[in-house]
């Protein structure tokens, strides 16, 4: 009995310890759930958005550029899109092979966009067709739950409404390259570009604007389900120019089939109305990204439609350059403006002989009417008095062989010769004959 009594007590010690073990763990549990679900509520449920909403940056409407007029030079028009973001899909390959039976999509574009996913990380979304038609972009919403990965968005892409008329001034954009992306997440946007030459290139900051923001909530597969607010970006700048839309046009008609170049000036103000190189290309081409087959048709063209022939092109002056020898030779004292010489159609120095345009010889002729007549001989006597050295040390003082200042990046400077230029660049001596050649541009 006494035993038995005993084995009940020691049962019921038990009994009461565990009681108490179980009535402090549901204290502590009820303790935490209270400190989670009250004091820490608020920091929770932000985490819970966090996983659930995404922060998306709107790409800004690019500023336009205007003539002097205001006409539309390059402005902005609907581009229908689709992209692909590649953790969201199992095979990336798979999914664009689907695409195929929505839109046309090629070898060489299926290989361009892989190479494009290897390079960067697999949340970042990839422009996989852009510029579709409205029945395209419809036919990939319908079918997108068999589409994983794809989503498709409503953007803009550049319009140039002259064509290549303005393509060496205005220039074009494209997509953005690694030395290009830098630290603005804005560069990250698939389909996203920027000016690659010409104005569109200059202006950059100016035309891009500021990005805007979209906060959207997403299911577990990363899908939107719904926009919850937005604030809409500041667009960029327009830019107007000097240039004439009228007279571009008709200059660039003039022009069609020749390779030349033209500029013309207010020369009262400096405003620069029409510059034309011919031939050109076509800026959209590059905007929506060029063919392998056209690129090489470009650059194949011995006429060289990709260089801008009026600011990066370097060729002789021509008879324009006598004005700066007839200077060099009246601020030396080397003549006067009455000084004459008598053109008989050529000259000889040595061996060689040096002609006249008009091979019957201009006769006498003094500084004026060797200008008005643009008599070569004249010059070549002239260009031997001044010699090359003096000739370009007033070319500088005009500002021959700098840059213009136009704010074209393709721009290059021109070369004005002297006789330490030859011996620096070839190893060798200024000859009297180059003087001469120099003497009529």
């Amino acid at each position: 009995m006494k035993k038995e009594n005993e084995g009940k007590k020691i049962l019921t010690r038990r009994l009461f310890m565990f009681g108490g073990f179980q009535t402090v763990l549901f204290s502590l549990l009820a303790g935490r759930m209270y400190y989670l679900q009250v004091i820490e509520s608020e920091e929770y449920s932000l985490l819970a958005d966090e996983n659930r909403i995404n922060i998306r940056l709107l790409p800004p409407p690019r500023g336009k550029i205007l003539d002097r007029n205001g006409q539309e030079l390059a402005s902005n028009q609907r581009n229908y899109r689709v992209i692909i973001i590649p953790e969201q899909t199992k095979s990336v390959d798979k999914t664009l092979n689907s695409l195929q039976n929505i839109f046309p999509l090629g070898k060489y574009e299926i290989t361009k966009i892989l190479r494009e996913v290897k390079k960067r990380k697999g949340f970042v979304p990839v422009t996989v067709a852009e510029n579709l038609t409205w029945r395209e972009f419809s036919r990939v919403n319908v079918n997108s739950p068999d589409l994983p990965g794809i989503q498709s968005e409503i953007g803009e892409t550049r319009f140039y409404p002259f064509g290549d008329a303005f393509a060496h001034v205005i220039g074009y954009v494209g997509i953005v390259d690694s030395k290009e992306m830098g630290d603005e997440p804005l560069l990250s946007l698939p389909g996203f570009r920027v000016g690659k030459v010409g104005i569109e290139k200059s202006f950059e900051k100016k035309l891009r604007g500021r990005a805007g923001i979209s906060r959207v909530e997403v299911n577990a597969y990363g899908r939107i389900i719904r926009e919850i607010n937005r604030k809409e970006g500041d667009s960029g700048d327009n830019i107007k120019l000097t240039l004439d839309s009228n007279l571009q046009a008709f200059i660039s008609k003039a022009l069609v089939n020749k390779s030349a170049s033209v500029v013309v000036m207010n020369v009262h103000s400096g405003d620069i109305l029409s510059l034309v190189s011919s031939p050109s290309y076509n800026p959209h081409s590059f905007n929506v990204g060029i063919s392998n087959y056209e690129w090489q048709r470009l650059i194949s063209n011995p006429k060289n439609p990709l260089l801008n022939k009026a600011v990066g092109g370097q060729y002789p002056p021509g008879s324009t350059f006598k004005m700066m020898v007839a200077l060099a030779a009246i601020e030396n004292g080397l003549i006067s403006l009455n000084h004459r010489e008598v053109c008989r159609g050529s000259i000889e120095l040595g061996e060689e002989k040096f002609h006249c345009w008009k091979s019957e010889g201009h006769g006498v002729v003094d500084m004026l009417s060797a200008i008005e007549q643009s008599c070569d001989v004249f010059f070549y006597q002239i260009a031997k008095r001044v010699g090359i050295d003096r000739i370009a040390k007033m070319s500088k003082l005009f500002g021959l062989g700098e840059k213009t200042g136009v704010l074209i990046p393709s721009e290059r400077r021109g070369n004005i010769p002297t006789r330490n230029w030859k011996k620096n660049e070839f190893g060798k001596s200024w000859q009297l004959g180059e003087t001469l050649h120099a003497g009529i541009g």
